[in-house]
């Protein structure tokens, strides 16, 4: 049985990838990890002591870690002292920050990727072809998030155009950044000519997308030697 530690388990994502690695038969929740500074937190959840202290996730076979990137940095750190295998869906992260994940993925299995939904995933494998296939068009990207989400562009939209940067001659995919509402993820590329124009979009209709995602990440990663992982290899598009 997979021994899993989830940081940040009273946020949005934290709570519904709790709530899907107790219901798994081969995942057992080890750790429930908050931040000292959040004061709605229950003393625990299915059973599992909620605590403050990232270091409780020693002996924890994989974190999963869907927070901010400081917070981030400091639970890679922790992860490397106790060699904790990460999965990773923080997103608003600096270079230098992504850097040090691919440092440490020297050392330490560890799954990484701006959105861990398997519909998105294959959108990506799809941008990268049309994008080869249609040299010569505009291409734009239109990403719509909840007022609550604090970076911008969202780190699919970059993944998204990063992608297309690689297929094609575009050195820079403009995006436009929408806040408003509850909206939980829209994403929208236009691919647009002097003879038509065509658009890939992918609309999130709940959180469960990416929790999914995560815990089939964790079960990936908890076999894997030293490295550093992708959504795309997680679930075999690549």
């Amino acid at each position: 049985m997979i021994k899993v530690a989830i940081v940040g388990c009273r946020g949005r994502m934290g709570q519904r990838i709790t709530e899907l690695v107790s219901q798994d038969s081969s995942l057992a929740l080890y750790a429930l990890i908050e931040s000292p500074e959040r004061q709605d937190v229950p003393e625990s959840v299915f059973g599992v002591k909620i605590l403050r202290d990232i270091n409780a996730i020693k002996g924890a076979d994989v974190l999963i870690d869907f927070t901010a990137p400081e917070a981030t940095m400091r639970n890679l750190e922790v992860c490397l002292k106790y060699r904790v295998r990460m999965v990773i869906g923080t997103t608003g992260l600096t270079p230098d920050q992504s850097d040090k994940i691919v440092d440490a993925a020297k050392h330490l299995g560890i799954v990484f990727s701006s959105n861990m939904s398997v519909g998105v995933n294959v959108i990506f494998g799809l941008l990268r072809r049309m994008s080869e296939a249609l040299q010569g068009y505009n291409i734009s990207i239109t990403e719509t998030h909840h007022i609550h989400k604090k970076d911008a562009p969202s780190g699919t939209a970059k993944s998204m155009a990063e992608v297309i940067s690689n297929s094609t001659q575009f050195r820079q995919v403009p995006i436009e950044s929408v806040r408003e509402g509850e909206v939980i993820g829209h994403h929208k590329v236009i691919f647009d000519s002097a003879v038509d124009t065509i658009e890939l979009s992918h609309n999130a209709k709940t959180r469960d997308m990416f929790a999914q995602g995560a815990v089939v990440a964790a079960k990936f990663v908890a076999y894997k030697d030293n490295g550093l992982y992708n959504m795309q290899q997680v679930l075999g598009l690549v």
